[in-house]
């Protein structure tokens, strides 16, 4: 199980990878259709909204797989000299603190997806509906949650890593 949520962030983040690389090119083809205006060209319709959007879902889909990878920032001002006991703890804490908020973030963006898809929202340009990106971004967090969860329970001694995962091997590197 511990195994198919550090595999399903990492194609997640893998995804939220290939999603800004799409944007990039998106972006690259709007700024030159805007400069060749001229020669009939023009810019993509309504890149903004799917900057948005695409911008969101790679965040969702990028931060799982940063987590299990220990590459969110950190202060060590006080942690690197507390005894290993101490920094065990924090690490509990912080991950089961960041678990509820997750799970309360999950929950709010399900009932705000519910409530776009009710209202039948659109984008302004594209008449997207904006349920939409909200769907996309609750398949990001719900990873997040399985990712959260997988941790805290190897923190606790309750699951053990995937084979030749090491998360000390991960410390420091941020």
């Amino acid at each position: 199980m511990i195994g198919f949520v550090y595999r399903l962030a990492w194609w997640s983040a893998l995804v939220g990878g290939i999603v800004l690389c799409a944007l990039t090119l998106m972006v690259v083809a709007s700024v030159s259709g805007r400069a060749l205006i001229g020669i009939g060209l023009g810019p993509v319709p309504g890149d903004f909204e799917l900057v948005e959007v695409g911008t969101a879902v790679a965040v969702f889909f990028f931060l799982p797989w940063c987590y299990l990878r220990g590459g969110h920032a950190t202060v060590d001002l006080l942690y690197s000299y507390m005894p290993p006991a101490a920094r065990k703890t924090v690490n509990i804490v912080s991950d089961v603190l960041m678990l509820v908020v997750w799970l309360v973030m999950t929950w709010k963006l399900y009932e705000g997806m519910l409530e776009k898809k009710e209202y039948l929202e659109t984008t302004f340009i594209l008449l997207m509906p904006i349920w939409w990106a909200y769907a996309l971004c609750l398949v990001g967090a719900v990873i997040g949650c399985l990712s959260y969860i997988a941790k805290t329970l190897t923190e606790l001694g309750l699951a053990s890593e995937p084979a030749g995962w090491s998360v000390q091997a991960n410390e420091g590197g941020h």
